[in-house]
């Protein structure tokens, strides 16, 4: 699909400049026609061509939005009306857009699901939480589920990225100060030896040698970790990257079982959610693992919805992958015995973001005293590898007098 940027008028006559995504231009000319739009010119934004999905919207946006469409929906306003309401409100351009881009779908009678799906910039299960809504007549329903699901996911993620800062902060300071030391002092200490002509010991050669090359060279080093970086970032988004960024979390040696943890509490508030909105569970499953970060676990579920579609119990095909700790299936079988399984999957969610909660405050309280020493190891050896001369100058001046 080609990326077009659009000029149109609405119904009241303002004038609206945005970009949105179609097979041809004609196509999209048509569709806001056919939505009560008048349509200046639609011209192709620089060629660029989409790989059919589009930007993905902030959490918290996304958040804001639902909260804002569903208290227009409860209010009894129209489902166009309250899209081109709420698009016209909006910082985000490009979201905007989105949003009028759905109204003008919605206007030409297209489901409210497939056209929030056109977009290629929302997550499944919102537009599949919208398909079971639409099918069962309970769409405001489903709406608060899904806004309710959204703040505890919003709460949870802002949590973590909390307990994350101080230790990201201290590292970048760590590795700052490294570098200052060895291509700013390290060099000045080079420049000073040079003149005194001194005889020097083998740490301080070598330390002045490597601040030296350091200093020349640093920058040489910068753009090749620059590139190499970018490469990696482009490779990792590709199935094979994924999966080895995947395995590498995972194989960590305390972090990959923390970020296991978090995967599957994510997993079951997310099935939590599409089973209670009404949707079967085989469909929940798909839409699920298409949610989940972690490859492994989202090739664990895909797995076992073969089995479930088999006849087999949810917990006993999650058992068979080997993923899932034994925790969560066991409190998901006691969920399948008892009738109520979407609630025990919220109990697992529960359980589970728990879990990492206290794993990851105590990963975080051993690791910031690790950086600190690690620091005061490394500038302890600059600095005695510096001064070491200085000081073997300043002794033999003494026994000479």
């Amino acid at each position: 699909m080609a990326e077009f940027v659009v000029k149109l008028a609405d119904e009241r006559g303002r004038v609206l400049e945005q970009t949105h995504s179609a097979a041809t231009a004609e196509e999209l000319r048509q569709r806001f026609a056919h939505g009560g739009y008048h349509v200046f010119s639609v011209k192709p934004k620089s060629g660029v061509v989409l790989g059919g999905r589009g930007k993905k919207t902030k959490l918290e946006t996304f958040l804001i939005f639902n909260q804002q469409f569903l208290t227009l929906v409860r209010a009894g306003l129209p489902i166009h009306g309250s899209l081109e309401m709420l698009a016209k409100n909006q910082r985000n351009q490009r979201f905007a857009g989105q949003l009028l881009d759905v109204t003008g779908r919605v206007k030409t009678g297209e489901s409210l699901s497939q056209a929030f799906e056109a977009q290629g910039a929302f997550p499944a299960m919102y537009t599949t939480t919208l398909l079971a809504g639409e099918r069962s007549g309970n769409l405001q329903e489903v709406l608060e589920r899904f806004v309710q699901f959204q703040r505890v996911s919003l709460t949870f993620r802002k949590k973590l990225t909390a307990s994350l800062i101080y230790p990201s902060v201290l590292i970048v300071i760590v590795i700052a100060l490294f570098i200052f030391l060895i291509t700013v002092v390290v060099p000045s200490f080079a420049q000073l030896y040079d003149q005194m002509g001194s005889r020097l010991p083998q740490i301080t050669l070598l330390l002045l040698q490597f601040g030296v090359e350091a200093q020349h060279k640093g920058p040489y080093v910068a753009v090749a970790l620059a590139i190499v970086g970018f490469l990696l970032s482009r490779y990792a988004k590709t199935p094979k990257g994924r999966d080895l960024v995947d395995g590498f979390r995972i194989s960590l040696p305390v972090f990959g079982k923390i970020w296991i943890k978090y995967q599957v509490a994510l997993f079951g508030r997310t099935l939590s959610t599409l089973l209670t909105g009404g949707l079967p569970l085989v469909p929940s499953l798909e839409t699920a693992a298409r949610s989940i970060s972690s490859n492994r676990i989202a090739k664990a579920v895909v797995a076992s919805v073969v089995k479930v579609r088999e006849g087999k119990s949810l917990a006993s095909s999650l058992e068979t992958t080997k993923v899932f700790p034994p925790v969560a299936t066991e409190m998901i079988s006691v969920g399948e015995q008892t009738g109520a399984l979407p609630q025990m999957l919220n109990s697992v969610s529960e359980f589970f973001e728990e879990d990492v909660e206290t794993a990851l405050t105590a990963a975080m309280a051993l690791i910031e005293p690790l950086i600190l020493l690690v620091m005061g190891v490394f500038v302890v050896i600059i600095l005695i590898a510096l001064y070491l001369p200085i000081f073997s100058l300043g002794q033999l001046q003494e026994m000479q007098h």
